[in-house]
Protein backbone atom coordinates (compact mmCIF):
# COMPACT_ATOMS: atom_id res chain seq x y z
CA UNK A 1 0.00 0.00 0.00
CA UNK A 2 1.30 3.33 -0.93
CA UNK A 3 2.14 5.84 1.78
CA UNK A 4 -0.37 8.37 0.44
CA UNK A 5 -3.24 5.89 0.62
CA UNK A 6 -2.29 4.91 4.16
CA UNK A 7 -2.32 8.56 5.22
CA UNK A 8 -5.84 9.08 3.78
CA UNK A 9 -7.17 6.02 5.56
CA UNK A 10 -5.69 7.29 8.82
CA UNK A 11 -7.38 10.69 8.46
CA UNK A 12 -10.78 9.19 7.69
CA UNK A 13 -10.67 6.73 10.58
CA UNK A 14 -9.60 9.42 13.13
CA UNK A 15 -12.44 10.66 15.46
CA UNK A 16 -13.72 14.22 14.91
CA UNK A 17 -12.92 16.81 17.55
CA UNK A 18 -16.22 18.81 17.04
CA UNK A 19 -19.40 17.34 18.73
CA UNK A 20 -22.45 16.71 16.61
CA UNK A 21 -25.41 19.21 17.19
CA UNK A 22 -28.06 17.85 19.56
CA UNK A 23 -31.75 17.78 18.70
CA UNK A 24 -33.46 20.83 20.33
CA UNK A 25 -35.62 20.01 23.31
CA UNK A 26 -38.96 21.61 24.06
CA UNK A 27 -38.91 24.45 26.59
CA UNK A 28 -39.94 23.69 30.14
CA UNK A 29 -42.80 26.21 29.97
CA UNK A 30 -44.12 24.54 26.84
CA UNK A 31 -43.85 21.12 28.43
CA UNK A 32 -45.70 22.32 31.53
CA UNK A 33 -48.50 23.84 29.47
CA UNK A 34 -48.87 20.70 27.39
CA UNK A 35 -48.82 18.54 30.49
CA UNK A 36 -51.56 20.55 32.20
CA UNK A 37 -53.85 20.81 29.19
CA UNK A 38 -53.26 17.35 27.71
CA UNK A 39 -56.33 15.73 29.23
CA UNK A 40 -58.04 18.90 30.44
CA UNK A 41 -61.75 19.42 29.74
CA UNK A 42 -62.79 23.08 29.98
CA UNK A 43 -66.47 22.14 30.18
CA UNK A 44 -66.16 20.29 33.49
CA UNK A 45 -66.10 22.01 36.86
CA UNK A 46 -62.51 21.50 38.13
CA UNK A 47 -63.03 19.49 41.33
CA UNK A 48 -61.92 15.95 42.21
CA UNK A 49 -65.04 15.38 44.29
CA UNK A 50 -68.13 16.74 42.48
CA UNK A 51 -69.95 17.29 45.80
CA UNK A 52 -67.45 19.96 46.79
CA UNK A 53 -68.37 23.50 45.63
CA UNK A 54 -65.92 25.65 43.74
CA UNK A 55 -65.09 28.70 45.85
CA UNK A 56 -64.81 31.87 43.77
CA UNK A 57 -63.28 34.89 45.47
CA UNK A 58 -64.53 38.29 44.29
CA UNK A 59 -62.76 41.64 44.65
CA UNK A 60 -63.94 44.99 43.40
CA UNK A 61 -62.35 48.44 43.05
CA UNK A 62 -64.15 51.45 41.57
CA UNK A 63 -61.95 53.48 39.25
CA UNK A 64 -64.31 56.19 37.93
CA UNK A 65 -67.92 57.13 37.23
CA UNK A 66 -68.15 57.86 33.52
CA UNK A 67 -71.79 58.77 33.02
CA UNK A 68 -75.06 59.10 34.94
CA UNK A 69 -78.16 59.17 32.74
CA UNK A 70 -81.25 60.10 34.73
CA UNK A 71 -83.64 59.74 31.80
CA UNK A 72 -82.73 56.11 30.98
CA UNK A 73 -81.75 55.29 34.59
CA UNK A 74 -78.33 53.99 33.61
CA UNK A 75 -74.89 54.45 35.15
CA UNK A 76 -71.58 53.78 33.43
CA UNK A 77 -68.71 52.93 35.77
CA UNK A 78 -65.16 51.74 35.25
CA UNK A 79 -64.05 49.09 37.75
CA UNK A 80 -61.07 46.84 38.43
CA UNK A 81 -62.46 43.32 38.81
CA UNK A 82 -60.58 40.44 40.38
CA UNK A 83 -61.85 36.87 40.30
CA UNK A 84 -59.91 34.04 41.97
CA UNK A 85 -60.76 30.32 42.24
CA UNK A 86 -58.98 27.00 42.63
CA UNK A 87 -58.68 24.60 39.72
CA UNK A 88 -57.81 21.17 41.10
CA UNK A 89 -56.75 19.95 37.65
CA UNK A 90 -54.08 22.62 37.20
CA UNK A 91 -51.65 21.56 39.94
CA UNK A 92 -47.94 20.70 39.51
CA UNK A 93 -44.69 20.42 41.39
CA UNK A 94 -42.38 23.35 40.57
CA UNK A 95 -39.33 21.15 41.16
CA UNK A 96 -40.25 19.05 38.15
CA UNK A 97 -40.38 22.03 35.83
CA UNK A 98 -37.30 24.09 36.59
CA UNK A 99 -38.93 25.86 39.53
CA UNK A 100 -41.77 27.44 37.52
CA UNK A 101 -44.36 28.50 40.08
CA UNK A 102 -46.79 30.51 37.92
CA UNK A 103 -47.78 30.52 34.26
CA UNK A 104 -50.33 32.26 32.06
CA UNK A 105 -52.92 30.22 30.22
CA UNK A 106 -55.50 31.08 27.62
CA UNK A 107 -58.86 31.93 29.06
CA UNK A 108 -60.58 29.79 26.46
CA UNK A 109 -58.54 26.70 27.37
CA UNK A 110 -59.69 26.34 30.99
CA UNK A 111 -62.91 26.33 32.97
CA UNK A 112 -64.14 29.81 33.96
CA UNK A 113 -67.02 30.47 36.38
CA UNK A 114 -70.13 32.03 34.82
CA UNK A 115 -70.16 35.10 37.07
CA UNK A 116 -72.34 37.93 35.76
CA UNK A 117 -73.57 41.33 36.99
CA UNK A 118 -77.33 41.23 37.51
CA UNK A 119 -77.79 44.95 36.74
CA UNK A 120 -75.85 44.72 33.48
CA UNK A 121 -77.86 46.33 30.63
CA UNK A 122 -75.37 47.18 27.89
CA UNK A 123 -71.98 46.19 26.57
CA UNK A 124 -69.31 48.67 27.61
CA UNK A 125 -65.97 49.36 26.00
CA UNK A 126 -64.05 46.87 28.10
CA UNK A 127 -60.67 45.65 26.85
CA UNK A 128 -60.48 41.96 26.02
CA UNK A 129 -57.80 40.19 28.06
CA UNK A 130 -57.40 36.58 26.81
CA UNK A 131 -55.08 35.23 29.54
CA UNK A 132 -55.23 34.32 33.22
CA UNK A 133 -52.52 33.50 35.76
CA UNK A 134 -52.32 30.02 37.31
CA UNK A 135 -49.93 29.08 40.12
CA UNK A 136 -48.62 25.64 41.09
CA UNK A 137 -51.32 25.15 43.74
CA UNK A 138 -54.07 25.55 41.16
CA UNK A 139 -55.19 29.09 42.09
CA UNK A 140 -56.46 30.89 38.99
CA UNK A 141 -56.36 34.72 38.99
CA UNK A 142 -58.52 36.53 36.49
CA UNK A 143 -57.77 40.29 36.76
CA UNK A 144 -59.39 42.65 34.28
CA UNK A 145 -60.83 46.16 33.96
CA UNK A 146 -64.52 46.33 33.12
CA UNK A 147 -66.67 49.20 31.89
CA UNK A 148 -70.07 48.42 33.36
CA UNK A 149 -73.28 49.95 32.00
CA UNK A 150 -75.78 49.04 34.68
CA UNK A 151 -79.35 49.89 35.60
CA UNK A 152 -79.71 52.05 38.69
CA UNK A 153 -82.60 53.80 40.40
CA UNK A 154 -81.44 57.40 40.16
CA UNK A 155 -83.13 59.92 42.44
CA UNK A 156 -82.67 63.32 40.76
CA UNK A 157 -85.08 65.27 42.94
CA UNK A 158 -82.32 66.97 44.95
CA UNK A 159 -80.17 67.86 41.91
CA UNK A 160 -77.47 69.27 42.05
CA UNK A 161 -77.12 68.27 45.72
CA UNK A 162 -78.03 64.64 45.04
CA UNK A 163 -76.48 61.43 46.27
CA UNK A 164 -76.84 58.15 44.38
CA UNK A 165 -76.63 54.56 45.57
CA UNK A 166 -76.15 52.08 42.72
CA UNK A 167 -75.80 48.36 43.23
CA UNK A 168 -73.65 45.86 41.33
CA UNK A 169 -74.62 42.27 42.15
CA UNK A 170 -72.26 39.45 41.17
CA UNK A 171 -73.75 35.96 40.91
CA UNK A 172 -73.46 32.71 39.01
CA UNK A 173 -75.98 32.58 36.22
CA UNK A 174 -76.40 28.77 36.25
CA UNK A 175 -74.64 27.14 39.20
CA UNK A 176 -76.25 26.92 42.61
CA UNK A 177 -74.47 27.58 45.86
CA UNK A 178 -73.70 23.83 46.14
CA UNK A 179 -71.69 24.07 42.93
CA UNK A 180 -70.25 27.60 42.89
CA UNK A 181 -70.03 29.66 46.05
CA UNK A 182 -68.86 33.27 46.28
CA UNK A 183 -66.60 34.79 48.93
CA UNK A 184 -65.18 38.30 49.34
CA UNK A 185 -61.43 38.39 48.77
CA UNK A 186 -61.01 41.26 51.25
CA UNK A 187 -62.96 42.31 54.31
CA UNK A 188 -66.07 44.47 53.90
CA UNK A 189 -64.45 47.32 55.86
CA UNK A 190 -61.43 47.39 53.60
CA UNK A 191 -63.53 47.35 50.45
CA UNK A 192 -65.87 50.08 51.73
CA UNK A 193 -63.04 52.51 52.49
CA UNK A 194 -60.86 51.75 49.47
CA UNK A 195 -60.99 54.88 47.28
CA UNK A 196 -57.31 55.13 46.40
CA UNK A 197 -57.82 54.17 42.74
CA UNK A 198 -60.86 56.37 42.21
CA UNK A 199 -60.42 59.37 39.89
CA UNK A 200 -61.55 61.98 42.39
CA UNK A 201 -61.30 65.05 40.17
CA UNK A 202 -64.53 64.63 38.21
CA UNK A 203 -68.15 65.54 38.80
CA UNK A 204 -68.77 62.67 41.20
CA UNK A 205 -67.21 61.89 44.56
CA UNK A 206 -66.98 58.30 45.79
CA UNK A 207 -68.19 58.08 49.39
CA UNK A 208 -68.02 54.34 50.11
CA UNK A 209 -68.53 50.88 48.62
CA UNK A 210 -70.38 48.75 51.18
CA UNK A 211 -70.77 45.08 50.29
CA UNK A 212 -72.64 42.05 51.57
CA UNK A 213 -73.09 38.37 50.83
CA UNK A 214 -76.52 36.82 50.55
CA UNK A 215 -78.30 33.94 48.90
CA UNK A 216 -81.11 34.19 46.40
CA UNK A 217 -83.74 31.49 46.75
CA UNK A 218 -85.39 30.73 43.43
CA UNK A 219 -87.19 27.60 42.23
CA UNK A 220 -86.17 25.60 45.31
CA UNK A 221 -82.52 26.46 44.74
CA UNK A 222 -80.12 28.84 46.40
CA UNK A 223 -77.75 31.03 44.42
CA UNK A 224 -74.83 32.84 46.02
CA UNK A 225 -74.68 36.59 45.44
CA UNK A 226 -72.34 39.39 46.45
CA UNK A 227 -73.74 42.88 46.23
CA UNK A 228 -71.63 46.04 46.08
CA UNK A 229 -73.28 49.41 46.73
CA UNK A 230 -71.48 52.25 44.97
CA UNK A 231 -72.42 55.38 46.95
CA UNK A 232 -71.51 58.56 45.06
CA UNK A 233 -72.24 62.24 45.57
CA UNK A 234 -72.35 65.00 42.97
CA UNK A 235 -70.12 68.04 43.33
CA UNK A 236 -72.62 70.93 43.01
CA UNK A 237 -70.22 73.87 42.56
CA UNK A 238 -70.51 73.99 38.75
CA UNK A 239 -74.31 74.01 38.82
CA UNK A 240 -74.49 76.50 41.68
CA UNK A 241 -72.34 78.96 39.75
CA UNK A 242 -74.01 78.47 36.36
CA UNK A 243 -77.66 77.95 37.40
CA UNK A 244 -78.53 79.03 40.93
CA UNK A 245 -76.46 82.19 41.41
CA UNK A 246 -77.73 83.92 38.20
CA UNK A 247 -81.31 83.15 39.21
CA UNK A 248 -80.76 84.51 42.71
CA UNK A 249 -79.18 87.69 41.30
CA UNK A 250 -82.15 88.28 38.99
CA UNK A 251 -84.57 87.84 41.88
CA UNK A 252 -82.59 90.31 44.00
CA UNK A 253 -82.63 92.86 41.17
CA UNK A 254 -86.39 92.38 40.87
CA UNK A 255 -86.84 93.09 44.57
CA UNK A 256 -84.67 96.21 44.34
CA UNK A 257 -86.78 97.47 41.41
CA UNK A 258 -89.67 98.01 43.83
CA UNK A 259 -87.86 101.11 45.08
CA UNK A 260 -88.38 102.80 41.72
CA UNK A 261 -91.16 105.47 41.78
CA UNK A 262 -94.51 103.77 41.15
CA UNK A 263 -95.89 106.75 39.19
CA UNK A 264 -93.23 106.37 36.47
CA UNK A 265 -93.23 103.86 33.66
CA UNK A 266 -89.63 102.90 34.36
CA UNK A 267 -90.55 100.23 36.89
CA UNK A 268 -92.77 98.27 34.51
CA UNK A 269 -90.21 98.51 31.70
CA UNK A 270 -87.45 97.34 34.03
CA UNK A 271 -89.45 94.39 35.36
CA UNK A 272 -90.41 93.35 31.84
CA UNK A 273 -86.73 93.34 30.88
CA UNK A 274 -85.90 91.14 33.90
CA UNK A 275 -88.65 88.66 32.98
CA UNK A 276 -87.47 88.51 29.37
CA UNK A 277 -83.84 88.01 30.43
CA UNK A 278 -84.82 85.23 32.83
CA UNK A 279 -86.76 83.47 30.07
CA UNK A 280 -83.73 83.57 27.75
CA UNK A 281 -81.54 82.29 30.59
CA UNK A 282 -83.89 79.35 31.21
CA UNK A 283 -83.92 78.38 27.53
CA UNK A 284 -80.11 78.41 27.36
CA UNK A 285 -79.74 76.34 30.52
CA UNK A 286 -82.20 73.61 29.57
CA UNK A 287 -79.44 71.19 28.54
CA UNK A 288 -77.77 71.54 31.94
CA UNK A 289 -80.78 70.14 33.79
CA UNK A 290 -81.24 66.37 34.19
CA UNK A 291 -84.07 64.85 32.17
CA UNK A 292 -86.19 62.47 34.23
CA UNK A 293 -89.38 60.69 33.30
CA UNK A 294 -90.59 60.06 36.86
CA UNK A 295 -90.60 63.38 38.71
CA UNK A 296 -89.40 66.94 38.20
CA UNK A 297 -86.15 67.83 39.98
CA UNK A 298 -86.34 70.38 42.73
CA UNK A 299 -84.25 72.82 40.72
CA UNK A 300 -86.90 72.70 37.97
CA UNK A 301 -89.53 73.67 40.53
CA UNK A 302 -87.20 76.42 41.72
CA UNK A 303 -86.92 77.92 38.22
CA UNK A 304 -90.66 77.66 37.56
CA UNK A 305 -91.59 79.37 40.82
CA UNK A 306 -88.97 82.09 40.24
CA UNK A 307 -90.55 82.87 36.89
CA UNK A 308 -94.01 82.87 38.48
CA UNK A 309 -92.77 85.34 41.12
CA UNK A 310 -91.38 87.61 38.41
CA UNK A 311 -94.76 87.57 36.65
CA UNK A 312 -96.50 88.28 39.97
CA UNK A 313 -94.15 91.19 40.60
CA UNK A 314 -94.89 92.65 37.16
CA UNK A 315 -98.65 92.25 37.68
CA UNK A 316 -98.42 93.97 41.07
CA UNK A 317 -96.60 96.95 39.52
CA UNK A 318 -99.21 97.19 36.75
CA UNK A 319 -101.96 97.24 39.38
CA UNK A 320 -100.32 100.09 41.29
CA UNK A 321 -99.85 102.16 38.12
CA UNK A 322 -103.50 101.54 37.24
CA UNK A 323 -104.58 102.87 40.62
CA UNK A 324 -102.36 105.93 40.26
CA UNK A 325 -103.94 106.97 36.97
CA UNK A 326 -107.49 106.14 37.97
CA UNK A 327 -108.44 109.71 39.13
CA UNK A 328 -106.78 111.31 36.11
CA UNK A 329 -108.85 109.13 33.83
CA UNK A 330 -112.06 110.23 35.54
CA UNK A 331 -111.14 113.87 35.03
CA UNK A 332 -110.42 113.30 31.35
CA UNK A 333 -113.80 111.65 30.90
CA UNK A 334 -115.58 114.88 31.90
CA UNK A 335 -117.45 116.68 29.15
CA UNK A 336 -115.39 119.23 27.24
CA UNK A 337 -118.51 120.88 25.92
CA UNK A 338 -118.58 123.08 29.02
CA UNK A 339 -115.52 124.89 27.63
CA UNK A 340 -117.72 126.41 24.94
CA UNK A 341 -120.09 128.07 27.39
CA UNK A 342 -119.91 131.76 27.96
CA UNK A 343 -117.72 132.51 30.96
CA UNK A 344 -119.77 135.38 32.22
CA UNK A 345 -123.35 134.85 31.04
CA UNK A 346 -125.77 137.65 29.96
CA UNK A 347 -125.88 141.01 31.68
CA UNK A 348 -129.46 140.44 32.81
CA UNK A 349 -128.46 137.50 34.99
CA UNK A 350 -128.32 138.04 38.66
CA UNK A 351 -125.18 138.13 40.70
CA UNK A 352 -125.83 134.65 42.18
CA UNK A 353 -126.47 133.07 38.79
CA UNK A 354 -123.27 134.55 37.36
CA UNK A 355 -121.32 133.39 40.34
CA UNK A 356 -122.81 129.92 40.05
CA UNK A 357 -122.05 129.74 36.33
CA UNK A 358 -118.48 130.86 36.88
CA UNK A 359 -117.90 128.31 39.61
CA UNK A 360 -119.46 125.55 37.51
CA UNK A 361 -117.21 126.21 34.57
CA UNK A 362 -114.08 126.41 36.67
CA UNK A 363 -113.74 122.62 36.80
CA UNK A 364 -112.98 122.60 33.11
CA UNK A 365 -110.55 125.54 33.27
CA UNK A 366 -107.57 123.29 33.04
CA UNK A 367 -108.90 121.55 29.93
CA UNK A 368 -109.84 124.81 28.19
CA UNK A 369 -106.48 126.38 28.82
CA UNK A 370 -107.60 128.63 31.73
CA UNK A 371 -109.16 132.11 31.82
CA UNK A 372 -107.35 135.09 30.51
CA UNK A 373 -108.05 137.23 33.56
CA UNK A 374 -105.63 140.01 32.65
CA UNK A 375 -107.32 140.67 29.33
CA UNK A 376 -110.84 140.90 30.76
CA UNK A 377 -109.80 143.03 33.73
CA UNK A 378 -108.17 145.52 31.38
CA UNK A 379 -111.29 145.56 29.22
CA UNK A 380 -113.50 146.13 32.25
CA UNK A 381 -111.34 148.97 33.54
CA UNK A 382 -111.62 150.79 30.20
CA UNK A 383 -115.38 150.44 30.29
CA UNK A 384 -115.50 152.28 33.65
CA UNK A 385 -114.99 155.53 31.79
CA UNK A 386 -118.72 155.53 30.93
CA UNK A 387 -120.74 156.63 33.99
CA UNK A 388 -123.92 154.84 32.99
CA UNK A 389 -122.22 151.49 32.97
CA UNK A 390 -120.06 152.06 36.02
CA UNK A 391 -122.24 150.12 38.46
CA UNK A 392 -122.72 147.22 36.08
CA UNK A 393 -118.99 146.97 35.37
CA UNK A 394 -118.17 147.05 39.05
CA UNK A 395 -120.48 144.11 39.59
CA UNK A 396 -118.80 142.20 36.82
CA UNK A 397 -115.35 142.96 38.22
CA UNK A 398 -116.53 141.71 41.58
CA UNK A 399 -117.83 138.54 39.94
CA UNK A 400 -114.45 138.03 38.28
CA UNK A 401 -112.66 138.37 41.60
CA UNK A 402 -115.00 135.90 43.26
CA UNK A 403 -114.59 133.47 40.35
CA UNK A 404 -110.82 133.76 40.63
CA UNK A 405 -111.08 133.03 44.33
CA UNK A 406 -113.16 129.91 43.70
CA UNK A 407 -110.81 128.84 40.93
CA UNK A 408 -107.74 129.08 43.14
CA UNK A 409 -109.56 127.27 45.90
CA UNK A 410 -110.58 124.51 43.48
CA UNK A 411 -107.04 124.16 42.21
CA UNK A 412 -105.73 123.84 45.75
CA UNK A 413 -108.42 121.28 46.56
CA UNK A 414 -107.59 119.22 43.45
CA UNK A 415 -103.89 119.29 44.34
CA UNK A 416 -104.62 118.09 47.88
CA UNK A 417 -106.85 115.30 46.53
CA UNK A 418 -104.16 114.17 44.14
CA UNK A 419 -101.58 114.10 46.94
CA UNK A 420 -103.93 112.06 49.11
CA UNK A 421 -104.52 109.61 46.28
CA UNK A 422 -100.78 109.30 45.65
CA UNK A 423 -100.21 108.63 49.36
CA UNK A 424 -102.90 105.94 49.30
CA UNK A 425 -101.37 104.28 46.25
CA UNK A 426 -97.95 104.38 47.94
CA UNK A 427 -99.40 102.56 50.95
CA UNK A 428 -100.92 99.92 48.67
CA UNK A 429 -97.56 99.58 46.91
CA UNK A 430 -95.73 99.08 50.20
CA UNK A 431 -98.29 96.53 51.37
CA UNK A 432 -97.97 94.50 48.18
CA UNK A 433 -94.18 94.77 48.36
CA UNK A 434 -94.13 93.38 51.91
CA UNK A 435 -96.51 90.63 50.87
CA UNK A 436 -94.21 89.78 47.94
CA UNK A 437 -91.20 89.69 50.27
CA UNK A 438 -93.06 87.36 52.63
CA UNK A 439 -93.94 84.95 49.81
CA UNK A 440 -90.36 85.06 48.50
CA UNK A 441 -88.90 84.41 51.97
CA UNK A 442 -91.21 81.46 52.68
CA UNK A 443 -90.49 79.97 49.25
CA UNK A 444 -86.71 80.36 49.58
CA UNK A 445 -86.72 78.81 53.06
CA UNK A 446 -88.81 75.86 51.89
CA UNK A 447 -86.55 75.18 48.89
CA UNK A 448 -83.44 75.40 51.07
CA UNK A 449 -84.83 73.00 53.69
CA UNK A 450 -85.89 70.51 51.03
CA UNK A 451 -82.44 70.56 49.44
CA UNK A 452 -80.74 70.06 52.80
CA UNK A 453 -83.03 67.21 53.81
CA UNK A 454 -82.77 65.36 50.49
CA UNK A 455 -79.02 65.77 50.15
CA UNK A 456 -78.42 64.32 53.62
CA UNK A 457 -80.46 61.17 52.98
Amino acid sequence: MSPILSLLLLLVSAPSSEPLPEKPRRSTLNQLTRTLLRNYNSGVRPVQNWTNPTIVYIDFIVQSVLDVDGQTQKVTTSIWYRQIWKDEFLVWDPADFDGINEISLSLDAIWVPDIIISEFVDVGRSPSLPYVYVNSSGMVKNYKPIQVVSACYLEMYAFPFDRQNCTLTFRSWLHTVNEVDLVLWRSTEEIASDTREFMNNGEWELLSVPSRYWRLHMEDRDYAQIQFNVVIRRRPLLYVVSLLIPSIFLMIVDVISFYLPPNSGTRITFKTSILLGYTVFRVNMTDELPATAVKTPLIGVFFAVCMALLVLSLAKSILVVKLLHHNEKEMKEMSVSACLLDKYGSSSQSFNESSFTSVKTLDEVDQCGGFDFDFHLEEDLLSLCEPQDMVLQLERILQEVISLKYYLHQMESDGATEMDWLALCSKVDRFLFHLYLLILTVYSSTILLLWISWSSV
